[in-house]
């Protein structure tokens, strides 16, 4: 049976859950909360490098900042989108104005902008919010391939 690494939710300790018992509830071995919450997860510059560096699922960012219309109009459906796909994919939500090396790193140059990671690295990108139809299809079309 194969199993991934993927962090807590609330404490970003790696858990390895073999894959065919993600969708069971995992608790965590460090903290024993739930490794899944079902909604998105803040992330700072450290927080997200720890992301990067040990997350074995894809994890979809969400690049925003406060200020941001179109990004609060969109954070609904992000929400909607991490309660009904979580566990395929972690779903990161990362403030611009607070996490500024991460949004430089990655050149985010208009938000929202949507990213997918695996391994560490960029699969997908999207910028601006697209209406929770589309946002879902959009990620289908990247998860399930």
């Amino acid at each position: 049976m194969a199993s991934v690494h993927t962090l807590c939710a609330g404490c970003l300790t790696a858990n390895r859950i073999d894959e065919s018992r993600l969708g069971d509830i995992p608790k965590c071995g460090k903290c024993g909360g739930k490794v899944f919450s079902g909604q998105p997860l803040a992330a700072d510059d450290n927080q997200f490098a720890r992301w990067m560096e040990y997350e074995q699922l894809p994890v979809v960012v969400d690049f925003w900042a406060p200020w941001c219309g179109p990004c609060q109009s969109f954070a609904p459906g992000y929400a909607r989108a991490a309660s009904e796909l979580e566990p395929i994919a972690r779903f990161v939500k990362v403030n611009t104005e607070q996490a500024q090396k991460t949004a430089a790193q990655f050149s985010i140059r208009s938000i929202p902008t949507l990213m997918v990671f695996r391994g560490g690295q960029v699969v997908a990108q999207q910028a601006g919010a697209l209406p929770y139809p589309q946002f879902l299809q959009w990620l289908h079309g990247i998860l399930m391939d």
